[in-house]
């Protein structure tokens, strides 16, 4: 499979677990229409792409001593600068909806490949 096929569908996959998302109740992350899962799903990944390796390089040190759980932090702040930078993506609860955000995003999208691959799907990241 192409490179860009693969980046497609972790687009299409990150854009329908952030709108599942932004569908539960607790977690305080307000999506407003399915084509605004679209633009922040690009904006994460962009922001994940050029921001993610600054952030984690910087940030290894207290990483490393909390055993990788700062590792969260960082992905919560890439969350909510996307949501800074949305207009229609929004965090209702401040960073606690970011930090839920970013965890529910991490663990709905291994779940949507995990299913694809078992469907016969590899998906090259």
């Amino acid at each position: 499979m192409p490179w860009i096929v693969g980046v497609l569908i972790i687009w299409l996959i990150t854009a329908a677990s952030l709108y599942i998302i932004s569908k539960l109740p607790f977690v305080g992350v307000v999506i407003s229409s399915p084509q605004k899962a679209l633009v922040s799903a690009a904006v994460f990944g962009i922001l994940n792409a050029l921001l993610g390796p600054i952030l984690r390089f910087l940030a290894f040190p207290i990483t490393f001593l909390t055993l990788g759980l700062f590792a969260i932090v960082i992905n919560a702040i890439i969350f909510g600068l996307a949501a800074y930078l949305v207009q229609g993506f929004r965090l209702e609860k401040g960073f606690l909806s970011a930090i839920l955000g970013a965890i529910l995003l991490g663990l709905i999208n291994s779940l949507i490949i995990q299913i694809l691959a078992r469907a016969g799907l590899q998906i090259a990241a």
